[in-house]
């Protein structure tokens, strides 16, 4: 179980003690956890056990914070956490603007609100969060409310509801609830994170809904209200090493329905969430195998997307599917499924490939026929992504 941090801890961990304790923990690997609790005694004495998580989370937090040598935060709060690069997507909007983040936690938002509005105020229910908030934005105003009872007026309103209780545990609601949220804000522009799988219907409120993802993870749905809304539907892909790209529900959608070309092409997670599949597919010139599915087909296949160069392909069958294999010599197999009752690990299982080279499998619907697709992936992602 994660460290429960307490407001003495963090005013220690702000402290020219607390820093010096985090540089020489900082030091030291982190991979052994008897000496490193010794070493962290030694540094923080009876504070040890908050240096020592803060150290590790700061290790951990470098996949999703710009600069997390700087951050206090607990592990429940870094799972809420927005990724710096989303956040600082998010903040455009807001350029110029009065702005209250209503559900600040330790300020991964806030931090880059601050950036570009005119002024920003953070608030948050939790004193431990907002102390850490403090700390990681500093110079902001902070106040200690429920984001269900304003204490701004006129501002722009940011809201990141609760999906994880303090134990970093998913709850099966989120605090505050969304429409509690939307009644407290009569007539204020908002943009409230969300979960990706949220149930769009529920939230018709909501002016524009923003499917954004980060190196080929959906990481949320934001959900715009009043001037801050553009169009019904958004896709935003952000990647750490090349340009970000959006595509909007006011595209051309325009796709024709065709017969399988010379690729597969597996939208961004977050075009298809958004449901611009077929804005995609105008855009890069591609069609639909079958209106129902997300898989396009085409003669090219756009750079920065997953895509599968098509082999062999027929109707699907057991049969069908393992002769196609020991004609290509397939051996180690990866099986995609779209639309079809299977199994891929019980597949493979019954498969048994015996050759010698990788190959994916796409089994997918093309109408009412079950088709397989022998092809060579193209991730179309940074190595590591």
């Amino acid at each position: 179980m994660s460290y429960t941090f307490t407001e003495s801890d963090v005013a220690y961990l702000r402290s020219p003690a607390g820093a010096d304790a985090l540089a020489g923990l900082a030091e030291r690997p982190l991979t052994d956890p008897i000496a490193d609790v010794t070493a962290a005694r030694a540094v923080a004495g009876d504070r040890y056990a908050a240096a020592l998580e803060t150290a590790l989370l700061r290790r951990k937090a470098a996949a999703k914070l710009a600069t997390p040598d700087h951050w206090l935060l607990s592990d429940a709060a870094l799972q809420q956490a927005t990724p710096t690069a989303v956040a600082a997507l998010r903040a455009t909007r807001f350029r110029g603007r009065d702005v209250h983040d209503v559900t600040c936690g330790i300020g991964a938002d806030l931090a880059e609100l601050a950036r570009v509005a005119d002024r920003c105020v953070g608030s948050d229910l939790d004193p431990v969060r907002l102390a850490m908030a403090a700390h990681n934005c500093p110079g902001a105003p902070l106040v200690r409310a429920d984001a269900l009872y304003p204490v701004s007026v006129g501002t722009a309103i940011v809201a990141d509801p609760a999906r994880r209780d303090d134990t970093g545990r998913r709850r099966t609601d989120v605090v505050p609830p969304l429409p509690d949220l939307v009644v407290a804000y009569p007539g204020r522009d908002l943009a409230v994170k969300c979960a990706p799988g949220l149930d769009f219907a529920t939230v018709p409120w909501a002016a524009e809904i923003e499917l954004v993802s980060l190196d080929g993870t959906v990481r949320e749905a934001c959900l715009w209200t009043g001037s801050l809304a553009g169009v019904a539907r958004r896709a935003t892909v952000l990647r750490h090493d090349r340009p970000q790209w959006t595509i909007t529900s006011a595209d051309p959608d325009d796709c024709p329905v065709r017969s399988p070309g010379g690729w597969l092409v597996d939208p961004d997670g977050a075009v298809v969430r958004a449901g611009l599949v077929r804005q995609y597919a105008t855009r890069h010139g591609l069609g639909q195998l079958d209106p129902r599915i997300a898989y396009l087909t085409g003669d090219t296949r756009p750079a920065d997307t997953r895509a599968f160069e098509v082999l062999d392909h027929g109707r699907y069958t057991e049969k069908a599917l393992r002769a196609m294999l020991r004609r290509h010599d397939v051996g180690a197999l990866e099986i995609l499924v779209r639309g079809l009752p299977v199994v891929p690990d019980e597949l493979r299982r019954r498969l048994k490939p015996a050759g010698s080279i990788p190959a994916t499998v796409v089994l997918t619907r093309i109408g009412d026929t079950p088709t397989a697709f022998l092809c060579r992936a193209h991730p179309g992602l940074p190595s590591g992504a």
